[in-house]
């Protein structure tokens, strides 16, 4: 008889996932930490029982994370990640020759170190990349403190409660703006738009404090609650988010990608009806 993991993130919804093995179960500083293997998903990283990414359908959050932002700047020299700690998002960064620079503050060195080890395949070597600096902190405390300037920003997060929760405040964004160089943008974990709607608008609802373009990108993550999954988008020249299909294909754009093409990009910020309508 199979094993399942379960999965109980939201109140009225749970997933389940087939268990070929388990290949790591204990405990981080920070957290409980869960890989295993998947038939259909490959290997799967849980933190404190929730999702976090898995070996076939990372590529399609890690690249809609990235490649929408650092096509959109066009010119992104210096990148912060907050978060990332299996190093997918910092793989796709460097993807780009032009970042010279990419910070990735990680709260948690144990998901790091599990990652290198048992999901290699996610950070193919970023972490050894020479222009990675890798810093083990708080996230929150290092945007508070910095004073370096970045063209882009990803917080690339846990969901909001426990280690992640501060990462969605709007003090945390604040911060994140005033260390963003002119033409710079801010791209962070949004949620389902389907099962968190309030969560969703209140993200947009901060982010338009501060910014005079607060929007999302849309896609869908086949392990993530169900499937639709929003970015949140921040930046301060709405011109940024309107590029034409034209001009993004005559922009440099890294080989081999699986997900993000100039077309997706365009299409990930037009909104189906559903989602512009008032919540049920």
């Amino acid at each position: 008889m199979a094993e399942w993991y379960e999965e109980a993130y939201h109140p009225h919804w749970r997933q389940r996932f087939e268990v070929a093995r388990y290949v790591y179960r204990g405990r981080t500083e920070c957290q409980e930490a869960l890989i295993f293997e998947s038939p259909l998903f490959g290997r799967v990283l849980v933190l404190d029982g929730i999702v976090q990414t898995s070996e076939r359908d990372e590529f399609i959050y890690h690249e809609m994370i990235t490649h929408v932002a650092l096509m959109a700047h066009g010119a992104a020299r210096d990148v912060l990640i907050v978060g990332g700690g299996d190093g997918g998002t910092l793989e796709e960064v460097l993807k780009h020759r032009s970042v010279a620079r990419a910070t990735m503050v990680e709260l948690d060195p144990g998901v790091v170190e599990l990652a290198r080890r048992h999901l290699p395949d996610i950070s193919r070597g970023a972490f050894d990349d020479p222009r990675t600096e890798l810093i083990f902190g708080d996230g929150v405390q290092f945007v508070a403190d910095t004073a370096q300037r970045f063209d882009l920003i990803i917080v690339d997060s846990t969901d909001p409660f426990g280690p992640g929760e501060a990462l969605f405040t709007e003090s945390f964004y604040a911060n994140c703006r005033a260390r963003l160089r002119p033409g710079g943008i801010v791209v962070a974990q949004g949620g389902n738009p389907f099962m968190e709607r309030e969560r969703v608008r209140a993200c947009l609802a901060r982010l338009g404090n501060l910014f005079r373009d607060a929007s999302f990108i849309l896609t869908s993550v086949p392990g993530y609650l169900g499937g639709p999954f929003l970015f949140a988008w921040a930046a301060d020249d709405p011109d940024q988010r309107r590029l034409s299909l034209a001009e993004l294909a005559a922009r440099p754009l890294p080989d081999g990608l699986r997900c993000y093409t100039p077309a997706v990009h365009v299409a990930a910020f037009v909104p189906p009806p559903w989602l512009s309508a008032p919540a049920d």
